[in-house]
């Protein structure tokens, strides 16, 4: 009896489970009693009773407008089979799919950029002969496109005698056509009432006239001809819903009213209207003027319902080496990896899909690695073990905004940070203290370094003239002191290894260039590398010398004891006299142009430098000899804490190599190995966290604090009901986009993601266009 009882537990367990419905259901169409939609970038068909959904399409391509022929005997969709974005057709109760059209191939062809999918299928002719699709493949702006038409058995296109269009449809006849002129569905500006908000246009075939029949600030869009109406979406009354004109009376009337999600993507057939809301299916009936929702069950096996193994290492953020560099700190596609420079293992040292760890540090002392962590809900500061000896730690609590870098002191025991409130902090590891160090009024302070002893911080910051200035902070009095005035912009500070002077850039070279038409004038490569002594004593490394004659003298040489080899660098406390500090400025003999990542070891000057229009360069600035060496070209490079390795990092390749004082040859040196930085990863969870990341980026860096008057953690709790239902990456980009879209302002988009990868058949057009 036990067993039994158990057996039908697990069979009406399996049944529940089975049979939960499904949303994020997109693009459907209906004909009859079919429905066609897509979901997770395949097409699926089902009753319009609804049920279990059937699959018609499986590549790792992603199909999308389905439409079924007026006839009913066909599909026409628009799909990535062969990688390109293309027409197709197939029997409307599946089977193999026509490839219909070759067109040019476009860069921004997505249905997750803003710009939408080429070659989208928008309807048929009334007689099912033809296809009608919106393309881009003759048009230099990617925003603007034309409507085509292609036979069902193939052949060359023809263009439609429009300028441009977007969603339409024909009259019963086929001999008027409504239509769009723009289309801008895929950009996520909702309640938009600006000059491309489109209306409804009527084109008369055999009279050659486009007459307008909608005139809203609004959007008017996916006009759906139906005997002597026509249907059409529209957002005039802020929630997109289904509205309906009359061609007789010329007047319109709302006929649906849903308030809290939009109506998506219409389909008119066979005398209904099918549409996606809350990322469920509705059926308007125009017969009835009813509107049901459709129960549908996907019971597929997806992709996503499994640990995927990704390669990390084509997403790496930042790096740090050991001070040593024996051994290098990865952030890589959201976890933090410990990766040896020549043979070892690999570790990662976070393993979480449902965290985003970034901006890894090693502590100069070798012991920790400190990065930062969403795990908590928002970014903290973490730090582990190097060894990974136990779990890692959060040092920092309650973060009320974006942290954006850390910091070690050189004596390992504090972490500085900067954040999006403007503030520069560090926290004693030891104790978990927070202490303030500033907080700027006008903009982030996003360059900042210690002092070799640990007791001096310098940064830059905004000043009221929206130029920056380098202060200097003692962490024992907690004062800051501005040791550069407001006249120039100066930058990036950085101490010198044995603490005599500051570095930093600074705009402060005026050589304009001139127009050879226009008496135009403009100022470009401004910046050079500046220092100055912090103590009066201190003689500037660029001061003239006199040569002088030695007198040699015989001594015995003595041999160093155990403890004199074995001494290591100390740095004693920096001294820094503020009288006069700025009139202790001087510049380096180098040219001007935008220099960044300086470095001071042992007299020596390292930084990467880019012209105007030039290649990036690595190159050295040697203080005793006064020359400046090039190390070589589009290199970038991290200094260990010791000062004495480079990790290079070169076309995705990254080198360990000696301090360079000559030009650096790569060819003997073998790169690290980063190849084993492969994780697993439960892409549910790893989606879950991107929509939250997305949430709180818009939350600390929208330009209003309150949000456009929109309860910002209710339109987060609004779309992650729809997280459970994502099965595909770009679905996740969709609801995103949505989610963002309720802020009500323009050019605010998602995009990236790592999507399935298809490599596109790159084809062109002859550059005329030809008429009879």
């Amino acid at each position: 009896m036990k067993k039994l009882i158990l057996l039908l537990f697990l069979i009406s367990s399996v049944i529940v489970f089975s049979q939960n419905e499904s949303r994020l259901l997109r693009f459907p169409n209906i004909h009859g009693n079919q429905i066609v939609f897509t979901y997770a970038g395949d097409l699926y068909t089902v009753a319009k009773s609804g049920g279990i959904a059937r699959k018609l399409t499986s590549d790792k391509g992603f199909e999308m407008f389905a439409k079924i022929s007026p006839d009913g005997k066909y599909i026409a969709f628009t799909g990535q089979f062969d990688s390109n974005t293309e027409v197709y057709v197939m029997p409307a109760k599946g089977g193999a799919a026509k490839r219909l059209t070759y067109t040019a191939t476009l860069k921004r062809d997505d249905v997750a950029d803003r710009m939408g999918p080429n070659n989208m299928v928008v309807a048929w002719t009334p007689d099912s002969k033809n296809i009608i699709y919106r393309s881009r493949k003759q048009s230099f702006n990617s925003f603007v496109g034309q409507l085509f038409s292609v036979p069902i058995s193939g052949g060359i296109s023809k263009e439609l005698p429009l300028s441009t269009g977007g969603f339409c449809s024909f009259s019963p006849d086929g001999k008027k056509l409504a239509f769009n002129r723009v289309m801008r569905e895929f950009r996520t500006w909702k309640y938009y009432k600006g000059g491309m908000a489109d209306d409804i246009r009527i084109f008369d075939f055999e009279q050659k006239k486009v007459t307008k029949i909608t005139n809203n600030p609004a959007q008017d869009i996916f006009p759906m001809w139906w005997e002597n109406t026509i249907y059409f979406m529209s957002d005039r009354d802020r929630t997109m819903n289904l509205f309906a004109y009359n061609l007789t009376t010329k007047t319109i009337d709302k006929v649906t009213n849903f308030t809290e999600y939009d109506c998506k993507f219409p389909s008119i057939g066979d005398g209904q209207i099918v549409f996606e809301n809350a990322g469920y299916i509705y059926i308007f009936d125009i017969a009835t003027q009813k509107t049901n929702k459709v129960t549908i069950q996907i019971n597929d096996d997806f992709e996503a319902n499994h640990p995927q193994i990704k390669n990390a290492y084509k997403h790496i953020t930042n790096i740090s080496p050991s001070p040593a560099a024996n051994r290098i700190a990865f952030a890589a596609r959201g976890d933090i990896f410990n990766v040896p420079c020549q043979e070892g293992i690999t570790y990662n040292l976070t393993k979480t899909s449902d965290a985003h760890e970034r901006n890894v540090k090693w502590s100069p002392d070798g012991k920790y690695i400190a990065y930062l962590s969403d795990e908590s809900g928002e970014f903290e500061i973490w730090m582990v073990k190097s060894d990974y000896t136990s779990k890692p730690v959060q040092l920092t609590k309650n973060a009320d905004t974006y942290y954006f870098n850390i910091k070690w002191s050189p004596d390992s025991k504090k972490i500085m940070f900067n954040d999006k409130k403007m503030r520069l902090q560090y926290i004693d590891i030891e104790t978990k203290k927070t202490t303030l160090v500033v907080q700027n009024k006008l903009w982030e302070i996003t360059q900042f370094n210690w002092s070799p002893d640990s007791k001096w911080i310098a940064y830059a910051q905004t000043e009221e003239n929206h130029f920056n200035a380098i202060y200097l902070y003692n962490l024992n009095t907690k004062q800051s002191t501005a040791v550069t005035e407001d006249w120039f912009n100066s930058n990036a500070p950085v101490f010198s290894d044995d603490g005599k002077y500051l570095f930093f850039v600074s705009k402060r070279d005026f050589n304009p260039i001139y127009s050879s038409t226009e008496w135009n004038h403009a100022y470009i490569d401004m910046n050079k590398i500046y220092f100055l002594t912090l103590s009066k004593k201190t003689k500037s490394p660029l001061s003239p010398t006199n040569d002088t004659i030695t007198i040699e003298t015989v001594t015995t040489k003595s041999k160093k004891t155990k403890s004199e080899n074995n001494k290591t660098k100390t740095v004693a406390d920096i001294k820094i006299d503020f009288d006069g500090i700025s009139q202790r400025i001087a510049a380096l003999p180098i040219t001007a142009s935008n220099y960044w990542n300086i470095n001071i070891i042992d007299n020596k000057v390292y930084y990467n430098e880019r012209h105007y229009k030039g290649k990036t360069k690595l190159k050295m600035y040697d203080l005793k000899k006064k020359t400046e060496t090039e190390l070589g070209e589009n290199m970038f490079y991290s200094l260990s804490s010791n000062g004495k390795k480079f990790i290079i990092h070169k076309s995705n390749q990254y080198y360990v190599v000696n301090t360079p004082k000559t030009k650096i040859n790569l060819s003997d040196t073998k790169p690290v190995n980063i190849k084993n930085m492969r994780v697993s990863v439960d892409l549910h969870k790893e989606w879950k966290q991107i929509f939250d990341e997305g949430w709180r980026q818009m939350r600390d860096f929208f330009y209003v604090k309150n949000m456009h008057g929109i309860n910002w953690k209710a339109m987060h709790d609004k779309y992650a009901i729809l997280l459970p239902y994502v099965n595909h990456r770009k679905d996740l980009t969709y609801i995103m986009g949505e989610m963002i879209g309720e802020l009500t302002i323009g050019h605010a988009y998602v995009g990236g993601g790592d999507t399935p990868e298809h490599d596109k058949i790159y084809t062109g057009l002859l550059r005329a266009k030809l008429s009879r």
